[in-house]
């Protein structure tokens, strides 16, 4: 049974991460490509570390502390380092295309 659950969670990581790295590459500004390695691709390596833990935790008595901490420094670290860069690039000006909303939102650095 574990095998299956195992796979499974392989199955949706690896669909995230894929997900996630496609939109890195195809959306259109950089304000866009930022939505996919820190949403899709932290919940695709989230999974792959689940199925790993689980795995891991069958070859050995316990849990595995290592996927655990991977995990919660993935889940911090993500959404902190995808705001830092969005606010570079607005302190740098960088422009977007007509499409990405919330452009009348930013405020002007002083």
């Amino acid at each position: 049974m574990a095998e299956w659950i195992i796979s499974i969670l392989l199955l949706i990581g690896g669909f995230f991460v894929l997900v996630g790295s496609i939109g890195l590459v195809k959306m259109p500004d950089f304000f866009m490509r930022l939505h996919g390695p820190t949403k899709a691709t932290t919940l695709g390596m989230a999974s792959l570390l689940t199925a790993a833990m689980i795995y891991f935790s069958q070859l050995q008595d316990g849990v595995s502390a290592k996927e655990i901490l991977i995990s919660i420094f993935l889940l911090l670290t993500a959404p902190i380092s995808g705001y830092m860069l969005i606010k570079s690039a607005i302190h740098h000006k960088l422009k977007s295309i007509e499409r990405t909303s919330g452009n009348d939102n930013i405020e002007d650095d002083v």
